[in-house]
C-alpha cells in the first residue's frame, strides 16, 4: 500500500515536472524577441547620445551575427556614414 502511494506521488511529480519544463520552454521562446531589431534600436540610441564608438560596435555585431537581416543592411549604411564623419 505504501509502495503504491509512493509510485503515485512519484508519477504525479514527474508529470508536473514535465508540464513545468514545457511551460519554461514556451516562456523562453516567447522572450527571444527580434534580436537584430533590438540591437539596432540600441545602436541608434547610442548614436543619439553621441556614443559613436559603442554604436559602431553594435552595428558591427548586427552585421556579424545577423548578416541577412534587414537591420544588417541598414547597419552597413550607418557604419559607412559614421566612418566618413570626422
Amino acid at each position: 500500500m505504501v509502495i503504491e502511494a509512493k509510485n503515485v506521488i512519484g508519477e504525479t511529480m514527474r508529470q508536473w515536472m514535465q508540464i513545468g519544463a514545457v511551460v519554461f520552454c514556451v516562456a523562453l521562446a516567447a522572450c527571444n524577441g527580434d534580436k537584430p531589431k533590438e540591437l539596432f534600436e540600441t545602436a541608434e540610441l547610442e548614436e543619439r547620445q553621441h556614443n559613436v564608438v559603442h554604436a559602431k560596435q553594435l552595428y558591427e555585431d548586427i552585421i556579424r551575427l545577423y548578416p541577412s537581416s534587414p537591420q544588417a543592411e541598414t547597419a552597413r549604411a550607418r557604419l559607412i556614414l559614421l566612418n566618413n564623419t570626422p
